[in-house]
């Protein structure tokens, strides 16, 4: 379970409930800024390794050792980690030649975007009802389309039941689905992972910002060792939650498998439309070979660098 960080208060209501992760987390970054402001580096220092330590990736040299690289390639957001990466780089050895806290300030700026919702229903802080009118509309509107994307709407089990019999009834074609920063916890999760492993064309699962734990990732794990779930999924993302920081190495072929179903590219970042892929596995071959010796220019996924 999700220990106190999991759990609602009264009524299920997302605001009664103490803050997701994520605040937490910018607060100590603002923290940062205003220390390297008053040029109390080692304070910043120090809060930066307990923001590395809440994120999970305290551990990650020793891992390095352990696994040769292998943790780096499993991090469930790496960008995070180059981030804090570099801020520790900065505040450990501060470049002489300008002011220090510029480029400090900078990167705790982009880890803030990073790290925080930028949905408009988010922006302008909407009271309870006109939530409800948001899920409603957006379900209405966007399942139309091929994504359905509601993040930053915080949702309460009553809306998961709701979004669930959409998703039963209207999900046949779409490919994206981003449940980001939704106040979803692993009893919600739990509730609709088989209406989402039930979605045929399914490629990309936003579930960052959120206040999952390793439960959800097990779950998830043992679901994709099953191929007739997600059959399409190329992608999840997990990042910004209680306690998920790596990507167990099940889920990693899992989602591989089901990539080489589909395409002949090498890497599972590389295929984001199974049809356009299987419509053309004889370029995918050719591009394969071009790419061997190159850096692919898709390497990654544009959803997944854009938080």
């Amino acid at each position: 379970g999700g220990g106190a960080s999991g759990r609602r208060g009264r009524g299920g209501c997302p605001a009664c409930a103490s803050p997701a992760p994520y605040v937490r987390r910018v607060g100590w970054l603002r923290e940062i800024q205003a220390t390297i402001r008053e040029h109390k580096r080692e304070h910043a220092v120090h809060i930066l390794r307990l923001l590395r330590k809440d994120l999970g990736l305290e551990g990650t040299f020793l891992n390095e050792v352990l696994y040769k690289n292998a943790t780096f390639l499993n991090l469930v957001d790496p960008i995070s980690h180059d981030l804090l990466m570099s801020l520790a780089r900065d505040l450990q050895c501060p470049k002489k030649e300008y002011d220090p806290w510029k480029s400090s300030d900078r990167i705790c700026r982009q880890l803030i975007y990073h790290l925080t919702p930028h949905s408009k229903w988010h922006r302008h802080g909407m009271p309870r009802r006109k939530s409800q009118v948001c899920l409603k509309t957006s379900l209405q509107k966007k399942v139309s389309q091929d994504s359905m994307d509601l993040s930053g709407i915080p949702l309460t089990m009553r809306d998961v039941h709701r979004m669930a019999y959409y998703l039963q009834n209207n999900g046949d074609h779409l490919t994206s689905v981003d449940l980001s920063f939704t106040e979803l916890n692993d009893d919600m999760v739990r509730l609709l992972l088989p209406f989402l492993w039930a979605l045929p064309k399914l490629t990309h699962l936003s579930l960052n910002g959120n206040r999952l734990t390793r439960a959800t990732m097990k779950e998830l794990t043992d679901t994709m060792k099953d191929m007739n779930k997600f059959p399409c999924l190329a992608w999840v993302d997990l990042g910004n939650n209680v306690d998920v920081s790596s990507m167990p190495q099940p889920l990693l072929v899992g989602l591989r498998k089901r990539l080489s179903q589909q395409t002949t590219l090498p890497t599972i970042y590389e295929a984001l439309d199974c049809d356009s892929e299987i419509s053309s596995g004889q370029e995918g071959s050719q591009l394969e070979d071009e790419e061997a010796g190159s850096t692919p220019s898709r390497a990654f996924p544009q959803q997944g660098c854009e938080r």
